[in-house]
């Protein structure tokens, strides 16, 4: 779908090496531009793979090719410049003018190349922010997603992992599309801008929503929902498991399997919103219910009376229960010495142009002296 789109990739870390390695699943052709001591994350262990490479770097860059260009060295830079005048698209995670001084900046690389979809990436934009550095830790705790997660009477926390970095990656995808659409209707190619804070903010959703319609922030609920319950984690006999129940007649449901008498009939659970208001109350009942029995023996009557349940995974256990469920989420990629690696597959399913896993991640500077530049 993408054949024939060349990326100049100069980013680094997450967000970046996440949007052009989902243009690389579809055909393009990503050159990873790095420094001689290699992208940060080659360096982030462990874990490791069998042949001892970084997993976090593994995780973002297959499908691309990596040549090594000094860009504080003349000829580095020159080669960098040809590259970017060549591209179809740029993506770049600089802070704010560190590419300018390397005449590498979006109105430089027009000059020469007025097709280019030129994507820069910043941790809080161009203007007052500027000098602030994007990490996604940083991010989660000032974009206010840290002030809604965790326990009520525990300490703010952060997603288990970079989330922000990579929302930040698919909206770069996504303008990334936007502009080569655009392109194939003008001829001209165009500046795409995303940065971290307003993608954290987009994402907060309906948290943000509530704050700009009422003046409250919300606050950190622990596993329960601000506007829903009973949707929270709660303890079986054995294990935790969530139950999620986003209407009335899923209640109902809930409420005959777990055989709680007048659970169904309490005028204070007769409403979502009155179950809101008493949702400690709620939630007792609950669980008293469910330490009778099992997580899984839950999950499966639950789930056969159309009430949403499931066991709290762990990743392995997330990845077995994809394929269990027959959804193609692991795909393996061909090493040239004969082995293979698996990787987690592109989310993406489209019917005629599926995503493919041609290459493993490539060593620092593999692909130097090969025909990645044009003449």
């Amino acid at each position: 779908m993408l054949s024939g789109i060349r990326v100049a990739d100069f980013s680094r870390v997450l967000a970046g090496p996440y949007a052009t390695m989902m243009l690389a699943d579809f055909g393009a052709d990503v050159v990873k531009i790095e420094s001689p001591s290699g992208d940060d994350t080659r360096h982030w262990r462990p874990p490791v793979d069998a042949r001892g490479r970084s997993t976090y770097f593994g995780s973002v860059n297959r499908n691309k090719r990596s040549v090594v260009l000094d860009l504080a060295d003349a000829a580095g830079l020159a080669e960098a410049r040809r590259l970017a005048a060549s591209a179809d698209v740029v993506v770049e995670n600089f802070r704010p003018g560190v590419m300018e001084r390397f005449g590498l900046a979006y109105a430089a690389v027009r000059a020469a190349n007025p097709g280019v979809v030129y994507c820069s990436i910043t941790g809080f934009g161009t203007g007052e922010g500027a000098a602030l550095a994007g990490y996604d830790l940083l991010v989660q705790a000032v974009g206010g997603l840290m002030s809604i997660t965790g326990d009520p009477d525990g300490d703010p926390a952060k997603a288990g992992v970079a989330l922000v970095d990579v929302i930040a990656g698919q909206n770069a995808l996504a303008g990334i599309l936007l502009a080569l659409r655009e392109r194939d209707r003008t001829g001209l190619g165009q500046l795409v801008e995303v940065n971290l804070l307003q993608s954290l903010l987009s994402a907060l959703t309906n948290q943000a929503a509530g704050t700009l319609a009422t003046g409250v922030a919300p606050t950190r609920l622990g596993n329960q929902h601000p506007s829903i319950a009973p949707y929270a984690l709660y303890r079986a006999a054995d294990r935790d498991l969530v139950i999620a129940v986003g209407n009335d007649k899923q209640f109902a449901a809930l409420a005959g399997v777990l055989g709680g008498g007048t659970l169904a009939t309490d005028e204070r659970f007769a409403s979502n919103a009155a179950r809101v208001e008493h949702r400690d109350e709620l939630r007792a009942r609950i669980e008293t219910r469910l330490a009778a029995a099992s997580a899984a023996h839950w999950v499966a009557a639950l789930t056969a009376v159309g009430v949403p349940a499931g066991l709290v995974n762990d990743v392995g256990e997330a990845l077995a229960y994809a394929e269990a469920l027959g959804l193609e989420s692991v795909a393996e990629i061909a090493d040239a010495g004969g082995g293979t690696s698996r990787t987690v597959a592109n989310p993406i399913g489209l019917a005629a142009a599926a995503a493919q896993y041609r290459t493993p991640p490539p060593a620092l500077d593999e692909h130097a002296g090969a025909d990645w530049l044009p003449s």
